[in-house]
């Protein structure tokens, strides 16, 4: 049987709770709604960190951060400390290493920001990316489009659309199969890039939209918390001050739902494409997310390091995940716990390349059992990180560790018995009687990141991270004045 082509789709900032085929009723995304009725929609997928770098260096390496040390989104404010041309995962086994050594083409269309944009990284053949990590704004971009650079005016979602579009054109008349990542830059839900009312032709959709969606809770007092904390660093730069004006500012939540509505008529356009060109019976599709995103769930605005200590909230980490087209069993709903890391071995299995793995020992698992309608072994745990915070999740109970090695930084760790309080809303940890289940966790959470977390990252062990961290007073106070990110200013 011919190999499959496979095109990832990858959101920035989007929780699964912002798509119709996840319960929403009031976000429009017919396109991905229809692929997941053609595919396998994951229910309980969760990525293992809440910012941006983190996550897709996982995705593409199948490692955790404390173990490819990316703890942060790569600041590039800081790309004149890198090494040159530097791959922040370059040292790594990596999904485009794999697929290229399996004879596939391989493009990479959209947000890198895992390293330096200028030059085609990894086993990338195909190259259009834009040399920002964060967007201020959607619109008026530098792009980098193979060798050539220029200014792209309108919608930079739209330019990644219509440069996959393009991409597959091309492909259409190749023999070898191709693997196309599109990792978009939005919804993103930061200021200043959905301040106001979008100009863009899906605005017009939730005009009149009263985003019952959208929970109405006051802030936390751990995101107070981690602005005091970036006060005292020196000032708040208007993109984070989101988690303190963002609450309840319906004109900002309108726009970012409308960008949600903009990417799914983008996939849907490259669905289209793929149907024209006859390419759709063989090719496998994929949707998901960097990373979740708060909108006032637990009252916190924004990704997990919105607040102090980071939260561990579902809305932060639950991720959409649909995979259709291809040999993808249709119209199935998986309710098994999985990690964003899964992709990895997933993926090298479907290029065929099943031995393919990881460079360091990973819990990453094939979901390919799920994909073909078979029994896919439950995972009875998953774990994910952000910092100073490490989590299990199971069915029943969510537990947050705090990292304790700080004397200057008192933090708590949480509990919550998802069966009885689905939202999260009750931190038991406190509980008496729960204290043999806490003890357990807790033993649970120590054991994977002793097995898994690499020496050189793992921050709770005194190790470092690659670039920026969320807090370095922090680390600094717990391993002394002179502990660094590797590359920092």
């Amino acid at each position: 049987m011919k190999r499959p082509n496979i095109i990832l789709f990858m959101s920035d900032n989007q929780p699964a709770d912002l798509l119709g085929c996840y319960g929403n009723n009031e976000v429009q995304t017919p396109h991905l709604d229809q692929m997941a009725d053609r595919g396998v929609r994951f229910e309980n997928a969760y990525c293992v960190n809440a910012m941006c770098s983190p996550c897709r260096a996982s995705v593409l390496t199948g490692l955790m951060p404390s173990q490819h040390g990316i703890h942060n989104w790569l600041d590039d404010r800081l790309i004149d400390h890198w090494p040159q041309n530097w791959s922040a995962i370059g040292e790594f086994n990596n999904l485009p290493t794999v697929i290229k050594q399996a004879g596939y083409a391989t493009a990479m269309i959209g947000k890198f920001h895992l390293g330096v944009p200028f030059v085609p990284q990894l086993a990338f053949d195909h190259w259009v990316t834009f040399p920002h990590g964060h967007t201020t704004s959607f619109y008026g971009n530098d792009v980098i489009d193979q060798e050539e650079r220029y200014r792209f005016e309108g919608h930079t979602v739209d330019f990644f659309t219509d440069k996959t579009i393009e991409y597959l054109e091309h492909r259409a008349e190749e023999e070898d199969p191709f693997f196309a990542f599109v990792p978009y830059n939005g919804p993103y839900g930061h200021w200043p890039a959905i301040k106001g009312r979008p100009d863009m032709a899906f605005a017009d959709l939730y005009d009149d939209a009263d985003m019952h969606s959208i929970p109405r809770e006051g802030l936390s007092s751990d995101v107070l918390e981690r602005f005091g904390l970036r006060v005292a660093e020196g000032g708040v730069r208007e993109q984070f001050k989101g988690p303190l004006l963002l609450p309840n500012n319906v004109e900002s939540l309108r726009n970012y739902f409308a960008q949600v509505s903009l990417i799914d008529d983008g996939v849907g356009r490259i669905l289209a494409t793929l149907e024209r060109l006859g390419l759709d019976e063989n090719t496998i599709v994929i949707y998901t997310s960097d990373h979740g995103f708060s909108l006032g769930h637990n009252g916190i605005w924004g990704h997990g390091a919105a607040a102090f200590p980071a939260s561990a909230h579902r809305a932060s980490y639950n991720i959409p995940l649909i995979l259709s087209g291809g040999p993808v069993t249709s119209g199935r709903v998986s309710n098994a716990l999985v990690s964003q890391i899964d992709l990895f071995p997933t993926l090298a299995a479907l290029v065929g390349s099943p031995d393919a793995r990881p460079s360091l020992a990973s819990s990453a698992r094939d979901l390919g059992p799920a994909l073909r309608g078979e029994y896919l072994e439950e995972a009875d745990a998953i774990f994910y990180e952000q910092e100073e915070t490490r989590a299990i999740r199971t069915h029943e109970w969510l537990f947050a560790m705090r990292f304790q090695g700080a004397a200057s930084y008192p933090m708590q760790d949480e509990l919550y018995h998802l069966t009885d309080d689905p939202m999260e809303k009750v931190n038991l940890i406190d509980r008496p009687e729960l204290s043999q289940i806490i003890d357990d966790l807790r033993n649970r959470v120590t054991s994977f990141f002793d097995a898994y977390a690499a020496p050189d990252y793992d921050l709770w062990q005194s190790g470092s991270a690659k670039s920026n961290v969320t807090y370095q007073r922090l680390w600094q106070d717990a391993w002394g004045e002179d502990w660094v990110p590797e590359f920092s200013a």
